[in-house]
């Protein structure tokens, strides 16, 4: 019994209540088939067949699934976790389907954690005492100047980023899996787009097609540089960063995270533009604070990042990144209240970047230059 979950003969006294367990079998995926060309080679699930004899002599049979790590939307624990939360919510509702009988986890000391009878998922956390990030930015776009401290966070947050993209990581499936999700994933470009309403002023459905098409070709030229991949936060903008009051020490250019997302696995260009187009988004409707405000926070943020890293191959990839994040940023499901003018600077600003093959640095500046 040592090959399976310790847990398993306490499972089954949980379902079947005085049962001993017998015997234990592993399903191949094609247990049935004969070795062959048509035999099945791959299958999603690790099941075992349990049979079990109840105190009354009679045999009962239940299987105990797990689920195998792949390349096909399984690579990371979180997917198999919704895999089987998934089967359990949707066995029970389709006619003549074996019935799913509990859904858990199993514990680090081999026990089976049963989430039958369970609802919503939870998570709990720190408290990061602070400010947002996105309360300076507010406050640039203001007042209409950047302070030293205002450069000094910046640069802070370009430097720690770049520590984080330092760890590179050789994993082709994770890289495939994050330019896919960059466009087919629900919070992603399609999804992003999926949710905007109809004729929003600034973004009409052919517009928000054509931005969604070009950066579908963008897929076939990012597929293949598995070398880029390296350890990212996945929604690194400024609602996500709090800074620590000057009181606790680094000169109140102390940060801490929040809610890292996607696995933790991508390419810098989505960290990079998911801070930076906010620079644009404050400025987009306060645009006399580009100049002296907000226009140096943004190059001050790709040049401090560049000089840690000399990456420059970012600048090639990161258009349909920057699309994505404009694409969030111009969103009414997000904000509301965001004007038609705002949303087609942010909307040409990715546009621009896509069509040209690259991300020129100094392209907002031309088109927050006014009358832009």
């Amino acid at each position: 019994m040592g090959a399976y979950p310790e847990g398993l003969a306490a499972l089954a006294r949980t379902l079947f209540p005085g049962a001993v367990l017998e015997r234990v079998e592993k399903l191949l995926p094609d247990a049935a088939g004969a070795p062959g060309d048509e035999e099945k080679a791959l299958g999603y699930g690790e099941p075992l067949k349990v049979t079990l004899r109840g105190p009354d002599g009679r045999i009962r049979v239940f299987v105990f699934r797990t689920q195998a790590s792949n390349e096909y939307g399984h690579d990371r624990r979180a997917d198999r976790m919704e895999g089987a939360l998934l089967a359990f919510d949707t066995f029970g509702g389709i006619p003549r389907h074996v019935r799913a009988l509990d859904v858990g986890a199993i514990g680090d000391d081999g026990r089976l954690v049963s989430l039958r009878g369970t609802g919503e998922p939870y998570l709990v956390t720190d408290w990061a005492e602070g400010t947002l990030y996105a309360d300076d930015l507010r406050r640039v776009a203001r007042e209409g100047t950047a302070g030293p401290l205002d450069l000094a966070r910046c640069e802070a947050l370009a430097r720690g980023i770049a520590r984080l993209h330092a760890e590179k990581l050789d994993d082709p499936v994770a890289w495939r899996r994050a330019v896919r999700d960059l466009l087919g994933h629900g919070e992603g470009i399609f999804g992003i787009v999926d949710g905007y309403p109809d004729a929003v002023p600034g973004a009409p459905a052919a517009r928000l097609r054509a931005i969604e098409e070009r950066c579908l070709a963008w897929r076939w030229r990012l597929r293949g540089r598995t070398g880029r991949l390296a350890r990212t936060h996945g929604d690194f903008h400024p609602f996500n960063v709090v800074f620590a009051p000057p009181s606790a020490g680094e000169g109140g250019t102390g940060f801490t995270l929040l809610d890292a997302s996607r696995g933790g696995k991508g390419e810098p260009a989505d960290d990079l533009t998911a801070m930076a187009v906010n620079f644009v988004f404050f400025a987009a409707e306060h645009r006399a604070a580009w100049a002296r405000g907000l226009g140096p926070l943004w190059h001050a943020f790709w040049a401090r990042w560049l000089e840690a890293t000399g990456d420059r191959e970012v600048l090639e990839v990161a258009p349909p990144f920057l699309a994505w994040r404009a694409l969030v940023v111009s969103s009414p499901r997000f904000y509301p209240h965001l004007h038609e003018g705002a949303r087609d600077l942010l909307l040409r600003l990715a546009e621009s970047a896509l069509d040209a093959g690259g991300l020129d640095l100094d392209l907002p500046d031309a088109l927050l230059r006014e009358g832009a």
